[in-house]
């Protein structure tokens, strides 16, 4: 034997030592993944490592795929590529025959190499119509046969920027949103096919993967017509100025009729030759050194990301899982849907209980503030109290002249000094007036956020029962309504009472009055002796002006004492209508929560007629679709999971990996 056949047969014996490596180690996940995208698992927002084809119109990008695969693709003017193609290769040395068919829909077509471009066209057709539209509905081309790469490769439609005739207004932004979304997620690796006769940095198809990899990362780029234009070819992949981090590899495009052995033959004999392209490494040229670059980034990406997926799809089936058991059962009797009716009173009665009677809401919803009733409540109740005037309100800018005038239209014959009850509660009825409007505000708010409150923890109980929302919330309404009524008529009451009646059993209501009156003495003296200044300090009131009074002497001492009763009555009657009102709120709030409530759903979702229950039994299209779609979920992600499982016991089983 001589030494030349034995470096043959050492280097048969590594290549297929190296094969057989690949297929025990490499195959039965890359198997895993096309069959998790057969399952198209990716529907469930679970992303698969791909390798994903762009390329500018006209770049050479058919002409490297029907290179890799060894088979013709459709050709043509325009947009040849009108639906992402999904070309699943897989090498086998020991088939005699090239075995191919497509997938689309629910079809599975077989087909020839002589026959394969007509298959794609017929296809394309029944998904994206006659003419040139295109569809982001794929098409599957599985190849198996001798001397193709392992590969799975999704070819998208090729960047158009100007429509021409037959192709929508649009063509470019639907092409952008197509490629955007194949490339977009980090488990994407781009295969960007660029023209050797153009600038790279020109390229749309360089422009849209910088968008979502700016460093290349995840980017190899592929040079077609090499031959077309050599000059500078080597500074070009050498100066990388588009950041292509997985580098270049430069090819010879198919000419004419040559087979694709006479391809490779001239494809060698050309960068071994050619005084410019001979330059460039042998490293990054041709197409066996495509194949083989695609091959480790695949096996790569694979190994890198499977363990993830499978994660992803075991959180995934978990979710949907739960979310299945835990939608309500769909009710075939009366006594069902009754219970049913009975356990979502139940939980907006604990709802309403934890929001606005208890203040427990961090398990309810804990980050929704404005949901957090008794927070909120007193916010209102404190806005309230403070927009109710501190110090008895006057109408008078003069000191006092207002107690004047009611005194004197309330003259009679009687005892000097003697001051009128009917002045006092003429001027206690006007203060009150001025505030009259307030307590009635602060109820109305108050019963609006308290059925928005009581709506929202219906509707969110009544969220598998669609059925009922609409009577659910007509029970919160009414009821609502008349327990606003209610406080308005309690609110109007009191307002009333501190109308019509001067009465406080306060103790601070005689302190504070004394106190005032204490200042009595100074004031007369500033009224009765023209010498002294006609302003004074009265420690309630501060500086005020009293030179007027000194004309209205024979009623000022009463009006003085008039306004020390009403400036000392005035916190009593804030402070009876905070409280009050307040109680009355705490009150009402709890015979909503814990009688009146359930009493109204009752009659308003049963009835006489049962009609609410009646709803309930006809179970609401869209909890059927909920459900029909969390079933396929949970089947998908179990077929998908056993599939993966299969595929790895298998092979650790043949002792592979």
């Amino acid at each position: 034997m001589t030494s030349s056949e034995r470096k043959n047969i050492l280097a048969k014996e590594g290549s297929n030592a190296l094969a057989l490596s690949y297929n025990n180690n490499i195959r039965p996940l890359l198997d895993a993944i096309d069959q998790l995208r057969h399952l198209n698992v990716t529907q469930e927002g679970i992303q698969l490592p791909t390798i994903v084809v762009v390329g500018d119109q006209s770049s050479g990008k058919s002409s490297v795929l029907e290179s890799l695969a060894g088979i013709s693709l459709p050709r043509g003017h325009g947009i040849c590529t009108r639906v992402p193609l999904i070309m699943r290769l897989k090498g086998d040395s020991n088939t005699t025959k090239p075995s191919l068919h497509l997938e689309y829909g629910d079809k599975t077509v077989q087909t020839s190499e002589a026959g394969i471009a007509a298959a794609i066209s017929k296809a394309t057709v029944e998904i994206a119509g006659e003419g040139k539209g295109i569809s982001d509905k794929p098409i599957t081309l599985v190849v198996k046969k001798k001397s193709v790469p392992d590969l799975t490769l999704v070819d998208l439609p090729g960047i158009t920027r100007v429509p021409v005739k037959g192709q929508p207004s649009d063509i470019y932004e639907q092409i952008s949103k197509i490629i955007m979304e194949y490339i977009a997620p980090k488990e994407s690796i781009i295969l960007n096919v660029l023209s050797a006769t153009v600038d790279f940095p020109t390229c749309e198809s360089i422009r849209m993967s910088r968008q979502v990899d700016q460093l290349g990362e995840r980017t190899l780029a592929v040079v077609t017509k090499s031959d077309k234009a050599p000059e500078g070819l080597l500074e070009k992949v050498m100066v990388d100025d588009v950041h292509i981090g997985l580098g270049y590899v430069c090819v010879r495009n198919r000419v004419g009729d040559e087979t694709y052995e006479q391809a490779r033959v001239e494809e060698q004999r050309l960068f071994n030759s050619h005084p410019l392209l001979s330059r460039i490494d042998k490293s990054i040229t041709g197409i066996p050194v495509l194949a083989e670059r695609l091959t480790q980034i695949q096996a790569s990406l694979i190994a890198k990301c499977l363990p993830d997926i499978v994660q992803k799809i075991e959180d995934k089936l978990n979710r949907s899982m739960t979310e299945l058991n835990s939608m309500p059962q769909n009710l075939s009797t009366v006594a069902d849907a009754m219970k049913a009716l009975v356990h979502i009173q139940k939980l907006v009665r604990k709802s309403l209980e934890n929001l606005l009677i208890r203040g427990e809401f961090n398990e309810l919803i804990p980050d929704d503030y404005s949901l957090h009733g008794t927070a909120r409540i007193t916010e209102m109740l404190h806005k309230y109290h403070e927009g109710l005037p501190k110090k008895c309100p006057t109408t008078d800018e003069q000191f006092l002249m207002e107690e004047v005038r009611v005194i004197q239209e309330a003259k009679r014959i009687r005892l000097p000094n003697f001051m009128p009850r009917s002045a006092f509660l003429t001027l206690l009825k006007n203060k009150v007036d001025t505030i009259s409007s307030m307590p009635h505000e602060f109820v109305k708010n108050v019963w609006e956020y308290i059925e928005t409150i009581a709506i929202q923890m219906m509707l969110r109980h009544c969220e598998n029962y669609p059925q009922i929302k609409s009577a659910g919330q007509r029970a919160i309404h009414g009821l609502i309504d008349r327990m606003r009524d209610r406080s308005f008529k309690f609110v109007k009451d009191i307002i009333e009472m501190e109308r019509v009646s001067d009465y406080t059993s306060n103790p601070d209501y005689k302190s504070s009055w004394v106190e005032l009156m204490k200042e009595e003495s100074l004031f007369m003296q500033a009224i009765e002796d023209h010498s002294q200044p006609s302003k004074i300090s009265l420690e309630a009131f501060g500086a005020v002006e009293v030179g007027h009074l000194r004309r209205h002497v024979d009623v000022a001492e009463q009006a003085f004492d008039i306004r020390m009763r009403l400036t000392a009555y005035w916190k009593t009657i804030v402070l009876r209508l905070v409280d009050g009102v307040a109680l009355h709120i705490l009150h009402a709030i709890k015979c909503l929560v814990e009688d009146e409530l359930e009493e109204e759903l009752i009659n308003e979702l049963v009835g006489p007629k049962m009609a609410g229950i009646e709803k309930m039994l006809e179970e609401s299209p869209v909890i059927t679709a909920k459900r029909d779609r969390l079933k396929k979920s949970v089947e998908l992600l179990k077929q998908s999971k056993d599939e993966i499982a299969s595929i790895v016991d298998r092979a650790v089983t043949d002792g592979d990996i």
